[in-house]
């Protein structure tokens, strides 16, 4: 992937210096429920996530996540991008934000401009997603960008499920 822009964000590849920011956004309450425990508590750790998974999806798959600044401060405010998963034959896009950032519409921003370059600038024709069934803000984030409900992925015994969306581009 490469660099992308929109009117009030930068999406850019994460570098091992953004450490402290992956190690904090990995580590709060919201990310923990909705996208899982990373196992990540350290800034070496941090470190190593980023080159083991996110610069190495980037160098075998061509994607990954993106780190979302907002153009006015740099501020780093969250992750957006595509992640291609040895489970799925889509690729998916995934993103996760600091609190700071929510009802602000930089989601809905970056995804447009995530969406926009799995489209224009890699000719992938579908898309997934997947989100947990009690995860309020993610279902409505994929529906207004025309993800649609395809089935449940997995069900846990805490009576939550894992929901897959799609979208034909």
């Amino acid at each position: 992937m490469k660099t992308l822009t929109t009117e009030r964000l930068t999406l850019r590849l994460v570098s091992v210096d953004d450490a402290p920011f992956i190690l904090m956004l990995y580590n709060h309450p919201d990310f923990y429920r909705f996208v899982g425990d990373k196992q990540i508590r350290t800034i070496e750790e941090a470190q190593r996530y980023i080159e083991e998974n996110m610069q190495r999806m980037q160098k075998r798959k061509g994607v990954s996540l993106l780190v979302v600044e907002t153009k006015t401060d740099n501020q780093q405010i969250g992750i957006c991008g595509l992640v291609k998963r040895d489970t799925l034959t889509a690729f998916d896009i995934g993103y996760g934000y600091l609190p700071s950032a929510y009802g602000k519409g930089y989601a809905i921003e970056a995804a447009q401009a995530v969406v926009e370059f799995a489209r224009d600038g890699m000719n992938i024709e579908d898309l997934v997603a997947i989100t947990n069934n009690d995860n309020v803000r993610s279902i409505r984030l994929l529906e207004k960008l025309g993800f649609q409900f395809e089935r449940v992925e997995q069900q846990y015994d805490n009576g939550r499920t894992l929901q897959l969306y799609s979208k034909r581009l």
